[in-house]
């Protein structure tokens, strides 16, 4: 089971990285919102759950499973999901603005994609 939380968080941030890179828009949102879905795997993987098993590792109280990575995921996923909003509104309105959703520096003349505003 490890194994396979670990390879979904791998690819995640793989995955995410790469879109990231990219220099369209919306693969950037897409890429960011990967990459706080791997960290949320990360955090709850982190809390050492087990499939079919109840949340007490051994008879014992003190061998609870760890309550703060579930709570930890749930914060992240609020934060990321208010932050995917505003980078999305951000995005449509560099979209509607240029009327191009490139992600490039307009300072730099070697930029070839790169749109001059019309007077």
């Amino acid at each position: 089971m490890e194994m396979l939380v670990a390879s979904a968080v791998g690819v995640l941030t793989t995955v995410g990285i790469y879109l990231v890179l990219r220099l369209r828009t919306f693969p950037v949102i897409v890429g960011v919102s990967l990459l706080t879905y791997a960290v949320n795997v990360f955090l709850f993987a982190s809390g050492r759950l087990a499939v079919n098993h109840p949340p007490i590792l051994r008879d014992e109280a003190l061998s609870y499973t760890d309550p703060l990575p579930q709570a930890l995921v749930l914060t992240a996923i609020v934060i990321s999901f208010g932050m995917t909003a505003v980078v999305v509104v951000v995005a449509l309105g560099a979209y509607l603005g240029n009327d191009n959703d490139l992600v490039n520096d307009p300072d730099n003349p070697e930029d070839a994609i790169s749109k001059e505003p019309e007077a």
